[in-house]
């Protein structure tokens, strides 16, 4: 037996709640984007640090119209405002789902939200001090005294974002591995039989979200095999869990009938 909610919400107030979780991250994002933006230019500094290393003497980036500085800096604020907001929207999302969990689950949002917060500014924080100096190194390295490289902000910052949110996404698998386990849709065995077809998706994945250089896509696809293992690690932890946590859980709904 379960402690989930005997009566299912109808979907109409499945829509009400999405509506309103996502109220409250749109307004979360806006706040942190006001604070951000007060620090745009520090911020863009930040992110270009990595090119600006590996840049050769005296070069500079460009802009080539007029507003696409200003909304370099927007776009700047923007995504740095995502990062701010993460944990408070990683808690939206808990509470959202956590209606079709068990009672003593729904307790874990703590670990949840820190956990989920680590991981992915973990895997952006991976991009920007691994990725990122070998990346740019790598692309910098085809110029010469004819080919100077001569770089857009706005392509610079569209190709790292890029860059540093699909890592902090794909660190997320650990955690979504979980919850896969949770509503029965994966278990460790199964993990650990379809091993030879995850590496085989971990490079295709690699490849779609880094630009088209072995280096590059190395460096996202060794991540992602260490977290499957990682992953199958942790459903294999969640399952035990899962089976003493439900003999509890019927424990106690007898022990309340008795009462």
């Amino acid at each position: 037996m379960t402690d989930q909610t005997d009566e299912k919400m109808p979907f109409t107030l499945h829509l009400e709640e999405l509506k309103t979780r996502l109220t409250r991250v749109l307004i979360a994002i806006g706040a942190s984007f006001i604070i951000c933006y007060f620090f745009k230019e520090k911020l863009f500094k930040i992110l270009i640090l990595p090119l600006i290393a590996v840049l050769p003497d005296n070069s500079s980036m460009i802009f080539t119209s007029l507003p696409e500085a200003f909304f370099t800096y927007l776009k700047v604020s923007f995504f740095a405002s995502i990062f701010l907001a993460s944990p408070y929207i990683l808690y939206q999302i808990w509470n959202f789902v956590s209606p079709g969990l068990y009672k003593s689950e729904k307790k874990h949002v703590a670990p949840f939200v820190i956990f989920s917060t680590i991981f992915f500014l973990g895997g952006s924080l991976f991009a920007y001090y691994v990725v990122f100096p070998f990346g740019f190194k790598f692309f910098v390295g085809f110029g010469n005294d004819v080919i100077r490289p001569m770089l857009s902000l706005r392509e610079y910052l569209s190709f790292a974002m890029k860059l540093l949110i699909a890592f902090g996404v794909i660190f997320e698998l650990p955690i979504f591995m979980f919850f896969l386990a949770k509503i029965g849709m994966v278990n460790s065995r199964t993990l650990r039989k379809k091993r030879k077809y995850a590496i085989l998706l971990v490079f295709v994945v690699a490849a779609l979200f880094t630009p088209p250089d072995v280096v590059t896509q190395g460096l996202m696809a060794l991540p992602l095999m260490l977290l499957y293992e990682i992953s199958i690690w942790v459903v294999k932890m969640g399952e035990k869990k899962h089976v003493s946590k439900e003999e509890d859980d019927e424990k106690d709904e007898k022990s309340d009938e008795e009462e």
